[in-house]
């Protein structure tokens, strides 16, 4: 494993009753590193991006953050240490303002404590010019109820990327997204590696995957079966694991050996 790393989880499982969504799952989060986080439906991906995210407790395991292990995480210990999550779901709020969203929680105020709507109204303009490119908003006052799904995704993810401070976890932010808003997303991760910040991308889209992360690992019936750097492998080998898992990557390995 690598010594200097951000985050490190060793022998993740869950159990839900008699079932075992997540089977001793270990691999570590380098420091400016992307990560694609990759598998089928039901893989155990969006439990494993919720226990990483303080949103779900693990029955077993380790959670360690720079060199610090944390025995209780919660999602205020993952807000503390910098952990932004974009879910599937974007945990918006229809009946309010975008600049509402994009602060929500985090609102601006002065010493009053009454809140600078004006001057989060303005950042919010600039981060929706800036960070994600979104086509067909107005206004940061318009509501989220009036957005399209892709706008809305693009809304949250504008929201985690503004206030991203050591690792963004964004679990299939493209999928709603057209092509051009999805071309700077993947170019945003990029300029986040360049300031050293790490991200995980959740996917099924291995070209995307491929295009943008340092590190693959590809997850099947909740167990981790591959872990590989880009340049140790091919979208072909990914595309394998998904769909056929273990065997896949031993037919891959067999025939490219053989070629």
């Amino acid at each position: 494993m690598n010594e200097d790393y951000l985050l490190r989880i060793e022998g993740i499982t869950k159990k839900y009753g008699v079932n075992t969504v997540l089977d001793d799952v270990s691999f570590d989060i380098g420091k400016g590193e992307v990560v694609g986080l990759l598998g089928d439906n039901g893989a155990g991906k969006s439990t494993l991006v919720k226990i990483m995210s303080g949103v779900v407790a693990a029955t077993a395991g380790d959670f360690s953050w720079d060199g610090t292990k944390h025995p209780h995480v919660n999602r205020a210990l993952t807000e503390s240490l910098g952990i932004e999550t974009i879910f599937q779901d974007s945990a918006l709020v229809p009946q309010m303002s975008i600049s509402r969203n994009i602060f929500m929680g985090r609102e601006i105020t002065n010493r009053l404590g009454l809140m600078k709507i004006k001057e989060m109204d303005a950042i919010t303009s600039e981060i929706l010019d800036s960070v994600v490119t979104i086509e067909g908003i107005k206004s940061s006052k318009q509501l989220v109820s009036s957005l399209s799904g892709g706008q809305a995704q693009a809304v949250a993810i504008a929201r985690a990327v503004h206030f991203k401070r050591s690792l963004l976890i964004l679990d299939e932010p493209t999928s709603a997204l057209a092509v051009r808003a999805t071309e700077a997303l993947l170019d945003y991760l990029r300029a986040l590696k360049a300031d050293g910040i790490s991200s995980v991308l959740v996917t099924h889209n291995l070209h995307h995957a491929f295009e943008v992360c340092d590190r693959h690992i590809v997850m099947n019936h909740g167990r981790k079966i591959l872990d590989v750097r880009r340049e140790d492998t091919s979208v072909e080998e990914l595309t394998a694991a998904v769909v056929e898992g273990e065997l896949g990557i031993r037919r891959y390995r067999e025939n490219a050996a053989a070629a």
